[in-house]
């Protein structure tokens, strides 16, 4: 379906022109006419699916066609990351480009001159507030945020903010929005808490859900099956002769990270962690140095599966079988992208056998063994 057979106005069309977007993505071609019909929605898709726009740009043409108050804020965007709040507010500026919609982005960090940037949006009335929930509390504990007349709540990656444990601050940004808010809901998984805060905060919502898709074919996908102690051997006796560019290793926990890290520090690699327990300001440079290539290994748990956007990862390994199919097809899609070639291996100890066979069973095929190496 082209952008042109969906009802949007002609600026928002002329702004998709100019970036040369025409065929709409599944999610966007059945999100879209929900969203003009002022419906709630809840969304079931992934990363790289093209949500982005499945929601800003119906919202671009409703706050351009219909009657919104220049002074407030109309819209509030909600990330669980600053990575994420600055891609959709970079995604915001293009689609906007013949609009006369104002936005800002609010998200953390220990810059006072940001702060205040941050302050003087949200109490000018930016038409659409990108934000972190962290930040957006700490502006609103402050008492100059007004969102009595926001028209549109949107969560995106909704899952993530609650596993990053958000949950209380969303429904207290949600118990101050009026009654007549059009709330949207994006989730790459459905979990049980998922499905509670959509009951919570949608009214009727219609649903849209995307079959998970398959890792792409270009991914070369294998296993080792071994015992827990000898997954750190593999790494050793892979890298002995060379590490790869750009190497990222999941964890299933922060502590596992922490421990890996360490392990392969003292096999003199170099390497950088990711997880909850740092700063952003850390996660940032742990993110700068792994893009320029300072560090090479980045060891991380799933808060990094979605929304890293490098593209040129050659190698993901799985220290630990991910939880479900849905974490696997995040995790391995980091690699081969953007026409790069890419390789995927999991470990698999006696007690991840079942959880991968799951998965197997998933991708509708079995993973390539490879034997261990010699001790």
């Amino acid at each position: 379906m082209k952008f042109t057979e969906l009802s949007l106005c002609d600026p928002v069309l002329d702004a998709l022109d100019a970036m040369r977007f025409e065929k709409c993505t599944p999610i966007q071609a059945q999100s879209i006419p929900l969203i003009l019909q002022g419906k709630d929605l809840i969304a079931v898709a992934q990363t790289g699916t093209g949500k982005t726009a499945a929601y800003l740009l119906p919202i671009l043409h409703k706050l351009t066609k219909e009657q919104h108050p220049e002074d407030a804020i109309n819209c509030i965007v909600m990330a669980p990351t600053r990575e994420l709040a600055q891609q959709i507010d970079q995604q915001m500026e293009g689609f906007s480009y013949f609009v006369p919609v104002s936005s800002v982005a609010v998200y953390g960090g220990n810059d006072g001159v940001l702060f205040e940037q941050q302050r003087r949006g949200l109490t000018l009335g930016a038409d659409v507030v990108i934000a972190t929930p962290g930040r957006l509390i700490s502006h609103l504990s402050l008492g100059y945020v007004d969102l009595s007349r926001v028209s549109f709540f949107i969560l995106d990656e909704a899952d993530r903010m609650l596993d990053m444990g958000f949950y209380d601050d969303i429904m207290q940004i949600a118990k101050r929005l009026p009654e007549s808010c059009q709330t949207i809901m994006f989730s790459a998984t459905m979990p049980d808490k998922i499905q509670q805060l959509a009951n919570t905060i949608l009214k009727n919502p219609a649903e849209v859900k995307l079959a998970v898709s398959k890792p792409a074919d270009k991914i070369l996908q294998a296993a080792y099956v071994c015992y827990e102690h000898q997954k750190l051997g593999i790494i050793q006796s892979l890298f002995s002769e060379q590490v790869p560019e750009r190497v990222i290793i999941f964890a299933s926990s922060k502590l596992k990270v922490k421990e890996v890290t360490k392990s392969l520090r003292h096999m003199k690699l170099n390497v950088g962690e990711m997880h909850s327990d740092l700063e952003q300001t850390q996660r940032e440079e742990v993110m700068y140095d792994f893009k320029v290539g300072h560090i090479n290994i980045l060891v991380a748990t799933d808060i990094v599966a979605r929304g890293i956007d490098i593209d040129d990862i050659r190698l993901v390994i799985n220290y630990d079988v991910p939880h479900d199919s849905e974490d696997y097809v995040h995790r391995v899609g980091r690699t081969a992208r953007a026409n790069h070639d890419g390789v995927a291996l999991t470990f698999v100890n006696e007690k991840e056998q079942t959880a991968f066979k799951q998965i197997e069973n998933f991708l509708e095929k079995d993973i390539y063994k490879i034997a261990l190496p010699a001790e």
